[in-house]
């Protein structure tokens, strides 16, 4: 008797083992690949203030691993609030110099915001950032 459970056991615990290992082969073939890390720095240009409900211009530096502006970027912003149920606010950025864009967001309410900057440089190699904007105010 002992015999049979041995034998039975054996291609069980085989089925098992394929199981499992299929399982981790398949889940990490169905993960995106990993994205190089950025070798783009996006940056807020100036001083942090303290935003207003209403027109606020955001100011964007890109810069390559050098240090050296990345003129000719198409960039979008994209502001949500840091609660659910608001609607995002959308804004295009344009050049003003070599790797600095200006784009200008109407913030719709007070609170904190999260600011997603969506870059494509020329050669359609796509990055994104988010920058918190915490206590956008109402006067």
């Amino acid at each position: 008797m002992n015999v049979v459970r041995e034998i039975a056991f054996v291609p069980a615990r085989k089925t098992l083992v394929l199981l499992v290992f299929s399982a981790i082969v398949l889940s990490s073939a169905c993960r995106k690949p990993s994205q190089p890390r950025s070798q783009v720095t996006i940056q807020l240009e100036g001083q942090p203030h303290a935003f207003h409900v209403g027109p606020e211009t955001v100011s964007l530096k890109l810069t390559d691993p050098l240090g050296k502006p990345i003129p000719g970027a198409q960039v979008s912003l994209e502001g949500n609030m840091s609660h659910a149920g608001m609607a995002p606010v959308f804004s295009n950025a344009t050049e003003v110099a070599a790797g600095s864009y200006r784009g200008v967001v109407e913030f719709s309410m007070a609170g904190d915001w999260v600011m997603t900057v969506h870059v494509r440089l020329a050669d359609g190699q796509q990055f994104e950032r988010q920058f918190e904007f915490k206590g956008v105010r109402s006067d």
